[in-house]
Order: structure tokens, then sequence, then C-alpha cells
């Protein structure tokens, strides 16, 4: 049976995500190596606990936190899987998430991720300026009429036939939202215009770090978000991530290509149920299921 591994991006994290994930082999061992290449306790930012404590919400919600925190947290998952024997046939992530499907894809190990997702953190924190709006329930052409016709604004997240995400200029941003039928559009808390052209500064210094790092061939297909064709090659699956800070994220795409290869099972590997609740409204006849704690694996 094929079955595809999927990775979510920001908006999933929660506090507590890591709670159960820490009898797991390696985990402490994990977190306490993002702590170190961060310089600050990663592990207590994802812990539960009171709000008086530096694991408030505010601190794990801080990109440059939240990056790092979700690939240990969804990387200890990817390591038990494999413990366990199981394999996919094919890999994706949903922005940050497609950097822990390279990882499972054996592209790069643990402490490359760790330290591209520090710079790719940090860099998109000092990228202030921008706003992106999530736009549900929308008539595509009308849709794409607006942006065309507004500058400074583009479709950062195309994740299905009724869920975009706008992102660009403040006023611009807003002007379409406005102007569109739709029936929901809700500003997202975000520091800067992630996957737009306003990123350029930011890919530039991100492609140098890239540049530094070795890819190996993937030994699973990886679907990037900037290229939503199935892909091994190290060389092509770095320029694609290169890419992907100034190019949407063709998530609608992406299931599409999944549907056409006949996937069977879609499993989401991660806190929260974001990209299940995507492929439940448009991947009729695909068994869909989420394993973000220690009991999903079978612990």
């Amino acid at each position: 049976m094929s079955i595809a591994w999927v990775f979510p991006g920001q908006g999933s994290q929660k506090l507590g995500m890591a709670d159960s994930l820490m009898s797991l082999p390696g985990a402490k061992q994990r977190f306490d190596a993002a702590s170190e290449v961060l310089g600050r306790d990663l592990l207590q930012i994802c812990n539960s606990g009171n709000s008086n404590q530096r694991n408030s919400l505010d601190d794990l919600n801080d990109t440059r936190n939240t990056q790092p925190a979700m690939f240990v947290v969804e990387s200890l998952l990817v390591d038990d899987l494999r413990r366990q024997g199981r394999k996919a046939s094919l890999l994706a992530g949903h922005s940050l998430g497609e950097i822990v499907a390279l990882y499972a894809a054996e592209v790069f190990d643990d402490k490359t991720a760790l330290a591209l997702l520090k710079k790719r953190s940090e860099l998109m924190a000092a990228a202030g300026g921008g706003a992106m709006t999530a736009i549900l329930g929308f008539d595509r052409s009308q849709l794409e009429d607006l942006v065309e016709a507004t500058n400074g604004v583009v479709i950062a997240n195309d994740n299905s036939d009724s869920q975009v995400v706008l992102s660009g200029i403040p006023e611009a941003v807003q002007a379409v939202s406005t102007n569109l039928k739709c029936k929901r559009a809700i500003p997202l808390q975000v520091s800067g215009a992630f996957h737009s052209p306003y990123m350029e500064e930011a890919s530039k210094a991100f492609a140098i770090e890239l540049d530094q790092m070795k890819f190996e061939n993937a030994t699973v297909p990886v679907v990037s978000n900037a290229d939503p064709i199935p892909m091994c090659d190290g060389d092509h699956l770095k320029q694609r991530l290169k890419q992907q800070m100034t190019t949407g994220v063709r998530w609608r795409e992406t299931m599409e290509v999944m549907l056409n290869q006949e996937i069977k099972t879609l499993v989401e590997i991660g806190p929260g149920n974001v990209l299940s609740g995507l492929a439940k409204r448009s991947m009729a006849g695909v068994q869909i299921s989420q394993l973000s704690t220690a009991s999903d694996l079978g612990h």
C-alpha cells in the first residue's frame, strides 16, 4: 500500500507537544543538541506549565523557537517509525515541514537540519513589515484577478480549493481581502510577508547557508513546496529549498500529486491536524491518520 508521510509547519505547535515523546530513545539528547545550537532551553519552551514560566505560548510562538521545536518533535516521531521498520513511499512538508521531510528522506542529519532552521527562523523573524491573511471559501477566478490587479500581494500558501493565504504589503493584502467575496478572511499573527518576493534578501542569505551543506540523494521521493514533482536528487532538492522563501507553498498541487501517485494512506506526523483536515476535504478515498504522541506510535 502506498503511504505518504506529511509534516506540518508553523501554526500547529502547542504547549506540551513534547511531553509524551521524552520517553523515546534519543529524545533528551535531541532537545539538548537543539538547545545548544539555539543558546536557550528548547524543551522548557515546549513544555506545558504555568504561564509565569518561560514556557509560555508567546515563547513557543516566536518563530525562532517554533521552527526548531517543530523539527525536534517531528524528527523524534520519524526516528521511532524507522525503528519500527515503517516506511513511506512519498514525503512532503508544509513550509518548515519540508525540512523535516528532507530529514526523513535522509538527505541530511539532525545536526544539519537544526543549523538550517536556526538560520531560517532568524532570517524570517528579522524580515518585518509584511502581512499575511488566510482566505476561506472564495471564487478562485475572482481571487486570481484581484491578486493580478493589485501590486504588492501574492498567494503564499495555496492550501486547497477553498483555502489560501495571501502575503505581501499590508495595504495590498487588506485591499484584496476586502474586495474578495469569501466566507472568512483571517489576518495571521506573523512578522513578515513569508513565501513572497518580499523575502528576497532573507532567501539569498539562506541560500548561502544551504550552499555550505551537503544534500544526499533522498531515499524516498520528496514533494517540494516550490515544485511539487517527486524528486530524489539532492542537488535539485537543495535548489527547490532555496526557492521556498520567495515562492508559494503549493499544497493543493501536492495533494493532487499524491492522488496521481496512487497514495492510499496519508499520515500527518506532528502536532495538530491541519494537513489531515485539508486531505479529508481534498483526497477522497485516501485513508488519513495522525501521529503526534508516543501512544500514537504504540508506546
